[in-house]
C-alpha cells in the first residue's frame, strides 16, 4: 500500500471501527497522479468465517486507479459481546466491544 499517500500510518482511532467508507482527514493526496479528490472503495469482499463476519476493500484513486491502502473490518460475537476490530493505513486500527445485553455488566458501579 502506499505510505506517501496518508499523513499517518494506521492512526489509532480508538473504538470508531469503519465497515465502509473513507478517513479523508488522513489522506494527503495520490502519490502517484498529486491529485487530493475522492477516495473510492474497489474490490469490496464480505466473507462469513466460523461466526466472523470479515470485509475487506481497497482505498483508490479516483485519477488514475492508484491502490491507497487495504481496509479490513471484522465483526463477531464473541460471550455476550459484539466484538469490531478495523486495520487499515488510511482509516486506521481501532477495536470496539458491546454488550448485547441491555445493560452492560462492565458499566455497573460494584454495589458495596
Amino acid at each position: 500500500m502506499c505510505i506517501g499517500c496518508v499523513q499517518k500510518e494506521y492512526p489509532d482511532r480508538g473504538n470508531t471501527c469503519l465497515e465502509n467508507g473513507s478517513y479523508l482527514m488522513n489522506f494527503v493526496g495520490c502519490a502517484n497522479c498529486h491529485q487530493r479528490d475522492f477516495v473510492l472503495v474497489s474490490n469490496k469482499t464480505s466473507v462469513d468465517e466460523d461466526g466472523e463476519e470479515i470485509v475487506t476493500y481497497l482505498h483508490t484513486c479516483k485519477n488514475c486507479d492508484h491502490i491507497i491502502a487495504r481496509h479490513e473490518y471484522t465483526f463477531s460475537v464473541v460471550d455476550d459481546y459484539q466484538e469490531y476490530t478495523m486495520l487499515c493505513m488510511l482509516c486506521g486500527k481501532a477495536e470496539d466491544s458491546i454488550s448485547v445485553l441491555p445493560d452492560d455488566p462492565r458499566q455497573t458501579a460494584p454495589l458495596f
